[in-house]
């Protein structure tokens, strides 16, 4: 009900000793008889005024909870009302609900519009007058929804992103803006990311890659190393992330501020000002239940709080009309929670006095560890004191002063018995040996960290470590390695850092291994062989430095050659089979070189011709799909007619007949139920096709730089919707449709 809606702010208050400790607490609690989907709530003024909050349940409904208009009961064939709670109205959508968002969609309209997706289609809905705005069909699904201006778009635009694209609709439901990605999206969020005060949008993807795009331009792309699930807008250029693995974190741009790990997986995060001191923190709310704020300077947590259920999703509004936003919480059993900012005299001390028997552990463990080293130094003087100073010195892990941690990296081919990989090499260049090593790089290893620990017998001054590098970016190794003597209980602890360059999985052929693959990227740059020469010894692990841009590679994932030529003219041809690696390599180049506009010509013959299969494909699935739509037509309109011939028949008393008509029925119901579960399958088909496509359309681009890259994408859309098989080769080939 409403009255918990207007109790008043509380606080708790506990006292140990003169401290007083002030603990924040909600401001209100709604216990909803609704059960609500994680990652699928929002708040929107419907009618220009009153915030309501809205979140897609199950069965295909979204609930919209208004506690400040009672007495307003319309119905349509969408909407009604729940015979649970009088304060709740159902949106019937009658298909599962993926994403949903709320926002101002009209530019001169003072109420907020709803938009509902799923899987085939999105739904913008006027709740105050119980209207739809637009229905369109999306083919390649809506997982992620943000309504907003996007850079010099005229109007407020409803961006999804679904199968490897994004789409962006008008308050009329006109297509304004598409283009592709590099995987399915997975987040949405609208950010100042260069501060020229308009928006650019931020994408999330399964790839592990949050993309910056200035309307249809790629400005940048982040890897991180798990799917980015949620996105949110923090203050200026400043955003904070969620990743699969339990990780959150902040950007600055491309500067990453602080990031932590948990074991849970955060379900939803968004930026609030929640101790009053001018600057947002990121609230975070997770799959235990467990909500916390943290500075968005260093991660520090300033406040927590706990749902017996996983959170579903966090927003912001001010709910009980009093003019002051309440961060609002929610939990997938229906139980929300909001907050008020803090107070002057709570200012900066949101925590419970448990945090403060935390914090004394914390310092008690500290001061514990900090007497075992000072026992051990007092232990280790006397024993220098007494005794033969070898067996001291062994024992207490005293090593040459020249004794110096080295590290070397090279490619291996492989054998019988091992992968082709990467070696790390760390040795010590005397008779000390190295006991344990611990390395900590993102991507590489599972749980972030590897632990290389020989046994006594296996001791020496020197480890080899294989290392496989999933992708082709470049990581960071920071080492940590154990040194002492072979009788030492005592070791010393060396640090360093080392970079794996972005292209290290790729070995340098000696001798000219054969024919050139058949996949070519030709273009021309203004640049020296020198500065070529260049990027190929910082981006490549060469074994000595080459003075020649023309080389040969052997890819240790699959084997595949690489062939990288620069014609005096300044022409470079790469040879590959791999279009991926093409991309990677063209935007790698040109961003050292700082080209921001390349035209290419390309020619993948074996890819092309998939992507050519994969059209057909395409168009016969559309046509299995039509197929199967008017058969299941058919055969709802002879179900409809059975059933009234049945019910005849019953109240003529013509049970022999009402039988037949039922059995008849029976037999027509399964024959639906298994052309809907082809129909589903040929779906799901058709989506996979409709991903490939778009991939390939993507890879086009990335083979381009700057203004080609668009128009490539743009004309590439284009002539698929016209079928013009023929003109898109052109356009992936050439750039251009009339080359």
């Amino acid at each position: 009900g409403c009255s918990c809606l207007r109790r008043g702010s509380r606080r708790l208050t506990c006292k140990r000793g003169a401290r007083c400790l002030t603990m924040l607490v909600p401001v209100f609690t709604l216990k909803l008889n609704h059960k609500i989907n994680p990652c699928m709530v929002t708040v929107g003024k419907f009618d220009g005024v009153h915030p309501c909050l809205t979140a897609a349940t199950q069965a295909g409904k979204v609930f919209i909870h208004n506690p400040h208009s009672r007495g307003q009961r319309l119905s349509s064939s969408r909407l009604s009302h729940s015979t649970q709670d009088s304060d709740i109205s159902l949106l019937n959508i009658n298909q599962a609900v993926s994403c949903l968002t709320a926002g101002t969609l009209a530019p001169d309209s003072a109420c907020d519009s709803l938009l509902v997706g799923s899987q085939t289609n999105l739904l913008a809905y006027d709740v105050h007058n119980n209207t739809d705005i637009f229905y369109r069909e999306v083919t390649d699904g809506a997982n992620a929804i943000v309504l907003g201006e996007l850079g010099d778009m005229p109007s407020p635009l409803a961006v999804i992103g679904g199968n490897c694209a994004l789409q962006g609709f008008d308050h009329r439901g006109n297509d304004l803006f598409w283009t592709v990605t590099g995987d399915n999206v997975r987040s949405l969020v609208l950010c100042d990311f260069t501060g020229d005060g308009k928006n650019e949008l931020l994408v999330g993807s399964e790839d592990f890659d949050i993309r910056v795009f200035k309307e249809d331009e790629l400005l940048v792309e982040i890897t991180e190393n798990e799917t980015v699930t949620s996105l949110c807008r923090m203050h200026g250029s400043r955003f904070g992330y969620a990743l699969a693995n339990g990780t959150v974190g902040v950007y600055d741009r491309t500067a990453r501020y602080w990031r932590i790990k948990s074991k849970n997986h955060a379900m939803s995060i968004h930026a609030f000002d929640l101790n009053a001191d001018g600057v947002v923190e990121l609230i975070t709310g997770w799959s235990n239940g467990k909500i916390d704020a943290r500075s968005d300077r260093t991660g520090e947590v300033i406040f927590k709080d706990t749902f017996s259920s996983s959170v579903a999703g966090v927003v912001e509004g001010d709910y009980r009309m009093d003019g002051q936003a309440q961060l609002i919480c929610t939990s997938v059993e229906g139980e929300v929670r909001g907050y008020l900012p803090a107070s002057k005299e709570m200012k900066g001390n949101l925590m419970d006095a448990s945090v403060d028997q935390d914090l004394i552990r914390e310092l008690s463990q500290r001061k514990q560890n900090l007497l075992l080293e000072l026992r051990n130094y007092e232990e280790n003087s006397k024993a220098a004191a007494g005794g033969p100073a070898s067996d001291v010195d062994t024992q207490m892990g005293v090593i040459p002063a020249n004794t110096q941690l080295q590290t070397a990296l090279s490619v291996k081919a492989g054998s019988d018995s091992q992968r082709p990989h990467i070696e790390l090499k760390i040795s010590t260049p005397n008779e000390t040996i190295i006991r344990a090593v611990l390395i900590f790089a993102e991507g590489i290893f599972e749980g972030e960290s590897h632990v290389v620990h020989p046994s006594p017998q296996n001791l020496s001054g020197c480890v080899r470590i294989p290392i496989t590098l999933p992708k082709d970016i470049p990581v960071d190794l920071h080492i940590k390695a154990f040194v002492g003597s072979k009788n030492s209980t005592q070791f010393h602890v060396f640090e360093i850092t080392r970079q794996l360059p972005r292209f290290s999985m790729y070995d340098l052929c000696k001798e000219d291994p054969g024919p050139r693959p058949a996949g070519r990227v030709t273009f021309a740059i203004n640049d020296r062989p020198q500065r070529v020469i260049m990027w190929l010894n910082q981006n490549f692990l060469l074994p000595t430095g080459i003075e020649s841009p023309d080389v040969c590679f052997t890819s240790l994932r699959g084997g595949g050659l690489l062939y990288i030529a620069m014609l005096p003219n300044g022409q470079i041809t790469l040879n590959t089979d791999d279009i991926d690696l093409a991309g990677d390599l063209v935007q790698s180049l040109a961003s050292f070189l700082a080209i921001d506009d390349l035209q290419v010509e390309a020619d993948f013959p074996e890819y092309f011709e998939e992507v050519r299969v994969t059209l057909g494909q395409v168009d016969d699935y559309h046509s299995v799909h039509q197929k199967l739509t008017a058969v299941m037509a058919d055969h709802s309109n002879l179900i409809r007619n059975m059933l009234v011939q049945a019910e005849d028949a019953r109240l003529m008393g013509e049970m022999r007949t009402m039988k037949k008509r039922y059995i008849d029925l029976y037999d027509l119901n399964r024959d639906l139920i298994n052309e809907y579960k082809i129909r589903s399958n040929n779906h799901n088909a058709l989506l996979n096709c409709l991903k490939s496509v778009n991939q390939a359309i993507q890879r086009a681009g990335r083979l381009r730089v700057g203004k080609p890259k668009n128009q490539v994408i743009s004309a590439c859309r284009d002539a698929i919707k016209n079928n013009n098989v023929g003109a898109l080769f052109k356009i992936m080939r050439a750039g251009t449709p009339s080359s």
